[in-house]
């Protein structure tokens, strides 16, 4: 277990770190877009590629969020706990975040089959093809997946032995 954690930790911590850094490319499409209006005709592909850019974003930086604790949590059932308590409400928990993501994952390779059989391309006047996006989607969700795993095998390692924490050693 201690093991699978430091891999997919470690490996969703250097994707995430790098994926931060397309905040920026977002930054400059959605920049050269306001230019375009002002200045120039208008570019066509500006919004969907930032909502492309936005998508890829969110889907693979969320195994980061999960392991660095950015989730929501109800602080009104979970703070007075002590570790132990919320090792196992986490590891309750996070059941039914695995079980979202396998019915979201199966969705997700459902449509980026079909995107890469039919050749299926966004309706607008740019028509960019589909199947891009939803690989980066389906990539994320198996990221977030591994990462939910590894959360429970934190948790699992927490109830075990109590006090303990088995964490990747912070990013700098």
């Amino acid at each position: 277990m201690r093991r699978y954690i430091r891999v997919v930790d470690g490996t969703n911590r250097v994707i995430g770190r790098v994926i931060m850094f397309l905040l920026f490319g977002m930054m400059a499409i959605l920049l050269w877009s306001s230019i375009s209006k002002t200045f120039f005709l208008p570019s066509l592909w500006t919004l969907e590629m930032a909502q492309f850019s936005l998508t890829a974003y969110y889907m693979l930086g969320g195994p980061y969020s999960i392991q660095l604790g950015s989730s929501v949590r109800m602080d009104l059932f979970y703070s007075g706990r002590s570790d132990r308590s919320k090792a196992w409400l986490d590891a309750f928990t996070v059941f039914f975040l695995i079980f979202f993501l396998g019915i979201l994952l199966y969705g997700g390779i459902s449509s980026t089959t079909y995107s890469l059989e039919y050749g299926e391309r966004s309706p607008t006047a740019w028509r960019p093809y589909l199947w891009p996006i939803r690989v980066i989607m389906c990539t994320g969700i198996v990221l977030m997946l591994l990462q939910a795993i590894s959360e429970l095998f934190k948790d699992i390692i927490r109830i075990r032995t109590p006090g303990e924490r088995v964490e990747v050693e912070a990013p700098h």
